[in-house]
């Protein structure tokens, strides 16, 4: 297929973060070498990945090939009935296209269970907040649960698959899918990984789909961030990582003061997924 450099060059506003070709494949070859470095280091016999259809975990999967052979990585899929078909198939040809074993686990009677025993439902919160809080969250964590199951069952590597964006605004769950060995793509913003992605072969439809979360009923990520990925990206990296003016950052990213702002408070609320479990410091 066409490289996503040629595909989108036109397409990406407001503004474009992609490498050059020639760095591009001086990045592929750096994450595949940390996958095999965290592999040996951690004395594993490969790697788990939750494979979800969509460009992350898909990148991901691709990237732990490349780096350690189809017979050392394993995938997992793990649907719930807000997941289209469409994903969870795009998943399946993702791991037959690899070549990669796979299995696949329903999580709705686990969830049902979970939640009948929280009665969670009875402290009268409203229904986004019981979708997005309570049902998205624990969704993320008996994915987690179910991930190490097998993964430790088989001496595997759990290879994340957030991505630069997602973990700065804190669009993880912590201990769900946040909870995860080490995270390939977690310095690269979203424009970046369908670059790799597009650089490593893997189809034009899963680097251009939509992306979704797959916890509860919403339609897109872009719609519980907010803002696009690609404007998200750009406040990110003027604005978070590169510490300019908001004024000149909503300038440069064609968007308002306010939706810059509101990004800092993402990143600001969010610091507590980023960083491990607070000690108090030792008296002696």
């Amino acid at each position: 297929m066409a490289n996503l450099y040629e595909q989108m060059q036109d397409e990406i506003e407001p503004v474009d973060l992609r490498f050059a070709e020639d760095e591009i494949e001086a990045q592929v070859d750096h994450l595949t070498d940390f996958i095999r470095d965290r592999v040996d280091a951690m004395d594993t016999d490969g790697a788990e990945i939750a494979l979800s259809g969509g460009i992350d975990s898909t990148a991901t999967a691709y990237l732990a090939v490349e780096a350690l052979g189809a017979d050392d990585v394993h995938g997992i899929l793990l649907p719930k009935e807000v997941n289209e078909d469409e994903n969870m198939s795009d998943a399946e040809r993702v791991a037959e296209e690899l070549g990669i074993d796979y299995d696949v686990i329903g999580i709705d009677s686990i969830m049902e269970r979970v939640l009948d025993q929280g009665d969670a439902e009875t402290d009268n919160a409203s229904e986004d907040e019981w979708e997005g809080r309570y049902v998205g969250n624990t969704s993320a964590r008996v994915r987690m649960t179910l991930i190490y199951l097998v993964a430790n069952r088989e001496n595997r590597l759990v290879l994340g698959t957030g991505n630069r964006a997602e973990l700065a605004t804190g669009y993880v769950t912590k201990y769900g899918d946040g909870g995860v060995d080490c995270n390939p793509l977690g310095n690269l913003y979203k424009q970046q990984v369908r670059q790799v992605a597009a650089h490593m072969g893997v189809p034009e439809s899963i680097v251009q789909k939509t992306p979704t979360g797959g916890m509860v009923d919403y339609e897109t990520d872009e719609e519980e961030l907010g803002l696009d990925y690609d404007t998200l990206d750009a406040v990110l990296a003027f604005y978070v990582d590169g510490n300019l003016p908001a004024s000149v950052v909503a300038r440069l990213a064609d968007t308002t003061v306010d939706r810059v702002e509101h990004v800092e408070t993402l990143h600001e609320e969010s610091a507590h997924k980023r960083t491990p479990p607070e000690t108090p410091e030792p008296l002696f």
